[in-house]
């Protein structure tokens, strides 16, 4: 099995390297844009540079690297920049994707590509496979095309939909809700936080796991991957907190209207993981849990 890597600078793409790297049986290729991030951490894995905006270029190198598998982690998802810059947002998440599944039709590769809650609605949750998806933002309607391109790929394919993923990666500018709301407090600052929105929060590692079970099981289909449990960010705020044993009087309790963004975000969304659960063997972390991994990794003082 050769399991090829699209984004592996980015934080699901670094956790896939991380799980795999080692995995016997396997042989890994990370591919990303720009030099590789996890040159010093994992100086085995073998690392092709890779703009999947260039057709030419997809084509050349999974010629050149014969996969089994290609996962596709690379994506435009930052929701406000993709409303604000649609034109970009349109080509790294529907052209890319129609550039790789060409790629694969020819080589017979199995596509699995991850896509996210944010192609529904957020009118009911949690929702599983078969819901019906309406987009309320760019980046939810350009991942809903991509899933579309997908779904008519003529090589074997699996999509993995998933939930507000948080993690810490290696040299990634961005932060996560639980790192925010540890260092606002332990610095004493007042934070707000919505109460109405609510998500299934995945774990980064677990994610990648989910995605190494599906390509393990060569799983075709749709498969939801993320949490068990239903939270708000309020209330993902309250739980950080309270284990790192801070001043939650600090969390100041609103909802979305307070904030104005560019993107309107889905109220309710959240997964039902059953299907995973049973088909693939998936079992994600507490959020509890999640906090500790993260704890853990950064190792800071309490």
């Amino acid at each position: 099995m050769k399991l090829l890597v699209t984004g592996s600078n980015g934080l699901l793409g670094q956790k896939v390297v991380a799980l795999l790297h080692q995995q016997p049986g396997l042989e890994l290729v990370a591919t990303s844009r720009g030099a590789n991030k996890l040159a010093g951490l994992f100086p085995a894995v073998r690392f092709v540079a890779l703009d999947v905006t260039d057709p030419a270029q997809v084509q050349r190198v999974v010629a050149a690297e014969k996969p089994t598998h290609l996962l596709h982690t690379a994506a435009m998802t930052n929701v406000d920049e993709c409303e604000l810059q649609q034109a970009a947002c349109w080509q790294q998440n529907v052209t890319v994707v129609q550039h790789l599944i060409e790629a694969c039709e020819q080589h017979q590769v199995h596509l699995l590509h991850v896509s996210t809650d944010f192609i529904f609605s957020g009118e009911e949750g949690p929702l599983a496979e078969d819901a019906a998806p309406g987009p309320v933002n760019f980046y939810g309607e350009s991942k809903l095309a991509a899933e579309q391109l997908v779904q008519g790929c003529r090589a074997p394919w699996a999509i993995l939909r998933t939930v507000l993923v948080y993690g810490v990666a290696h040299e990634y500018g961005r932060t996560n809700l639980v790192l925010w709301v540890r260092d606002s407090l332990r610095a004493g600052k007042t934070i707000k936080v919505v109460d109405d929105q609510y998500r299934t929060p995945t774990l980064a590692e677990d994610l990648a796991l989910g995605c190494w079970l599906a390509a393990r099981h060569n799983a075709t289909g749709i498969y939801h991957i993320s949490g068990r449990e239903m939270l708000t960010p309020y209330q993902m705020a309250l739980q950080t907190a309270a284990f790192f044993q801070l001043d939650s009087r600090l969390i100041e309790r609103v909802d979305a209207s307070t904030f104005t963004q560019p993107a309107r975000r889905p109220a309710r969304t959240g997964f039902i993981i059953q299907k995973a659960e049973q088909e693939l063997g998936y079992q994600p972390r507490s959020f509890t849990e999640g906090i500790a991994l993260l704890a853990q990794q950064t190792q800071t003082p309490n």
